[in-house]
């Protein structure tokens, strides 16, 4: 799918990925959500699939949470308060321990809402907003939108897949 540009391809790319990555997450033994052998966010680390599911949720908290902030013409800490940019293997790992008490169906329920207020958040904006004005630095709105939801959707159904595949799920 090619990069959106405009608001109706960001609604569109999504609904799309989050369908997929949510038809792949179905059909997962909820027993198997919390061992720990999934290429992890950061170099040299593994995760569990409840982990990827908190990385996915505590991204879209940041997008609205972000967009809340700019909104209210408040300071906005990107990627967030006390973490840069080449930290983000840190910041995963804050998700997932922010999450980690969650069960797996509570975890793709959280993420069910987050991916629902982001398409709200979409449909409230206009597409100038979203993509004819630069947002944070260069990037609109619309592409750290879809940097944070469509894309990582993507990304983990490919991982999620490929789990299935070395644990004889397919």
């Amino acid at each position: 799918m090619a990069v959106p540009a405009n608001k109706e391809e960001l609604q569109i790319a999504i609904k799309t990925n989050y369908n997929k990555l949510k038809k792949e997450l179905s059909d997962i033994p909820a027993e198997l959500t919390t061992i720990r052998n999934l290429d992890g966010h950061a170099k040299d680390t593994v995760m569990s699939i409840n982990n990827l599911i908190s990385y996915l949720t505590g991204w879209g908290e940041l997008v609205l949470k972000w967009n809340i902030k700019k909104d209210n013409k408040e300071t906005v800490d990107f990627p967030e308060t006390d973490y840069k940019w080449n930290e983000l293997g840190k910041l995963a790992q804050k998700f997932y321990k922010d999450y980690e008490k969650d069960d797996f169906i509570t975890l793709c329920n959280k993420l069910h809402s987050i991916v629902h207020k982001i398409l709200s958040l979409i449909e409230q904006k206009t597409n100038a907003e979203l993509y004819e004005i630069p947002w944070y630095e260069k990037w609109t709105l619309g592409r750290m939108i879809q940097f944070n939801t469509a894309s990582p959707y993507n990304n983990a159904r490919a991982r999620i897949r490929k789990w299935k595949k070395e644990n004889n799920l397919l």
